[in-house]
């Protein structure tokens, strides 16, 4: 019998303990979610985002945008559980990738919570969840931006708002945010700047 995820469970561990369930299960988004209960908004938002922080990873980033985009939405409209609709929820995860993610991101998560306390807490509950709800919507968006490495950084900057949103920790949260909003911003300028270039271009 697979033991019931504690709230004390480190985050890393919950991933390891995660991928070992996954075992000869038919897994699913909507399985994953599941199995998340009590933490499920902040550890959801963690696994989805975690493979989006690989550079040049290409088609994984795009696939898991959506529900990304979802649930943020719903961090957005105050829902206290997330739910994920039948198309989004049947997508499949293999074992072999959550053991890949756990392996792989498991040394970073442990410097993180090494790093992380409860401080700020405000910012992780009802009203303010919902503005870091908006900005994680925004972040989400901008990993289907159809450019290289362009899922990296907003990929980061959401596993560092889950981390605190988990962990209880304000000042993660805006250190996430301040890293997504800045990509946000460079794209928007970059946007602009390649806009002016193709007027001033087609002018000539």
């Amino acid at each position: 019998m697979t033991a019931a995820p504690s709230e004390d469970m480190a985050i890393s561990d919950r991933l390891d303990q995660l991928a070992t369930e996954s075992e000869g299960q038919p897994t699913t988004l909507g399985w994953v979610l599941a199995q998340l209960n009590e933490r499920a908004f902040g550890l959801f938002l963690l696994i989805l985002a975690l493979p989006c922080c690989i550079p040049f990873l290409y088609g994984i980033p795009q696939v898991v945008s959506l529900p990304l985009m979802f649930v943020s939405a719903q961090i957005l409209l105050g829902r206290r559980m997330p739910w994920l609709p039948s198309p989004l929820a049947a997508r499949s995860v293999s074992s072999r990738d959550l053991h890949s993610l756990a392996q792989r991101a498991g040394p970073w998560l442990r410097r993180i919570e090494a790093f992380s306390r409860p401080r700020l807490s405000f910012l992780t509950r009802t009203p303010l969840d919902r503005i870091v709800g908006l900005a994680l919507v925004l972040f989400s968006a901008s990993i289907l931006v159809p450019l290289p490495g362009t899922n990296t950084v907003p990929g980061f900057a959401v596993v560092v708002v889950a981390m605190g949103l988990l962990q209880r920790d304000g000042i993660l949260v805006i250190l996430g945010a301040l890293l997504g909003t800045a990509w946000i911003a460079t794209l928007l300028i970059a946007g602009a700047t390649l806009a002016s270039l193709i007027t001033t271009w087609i002018g000539f």
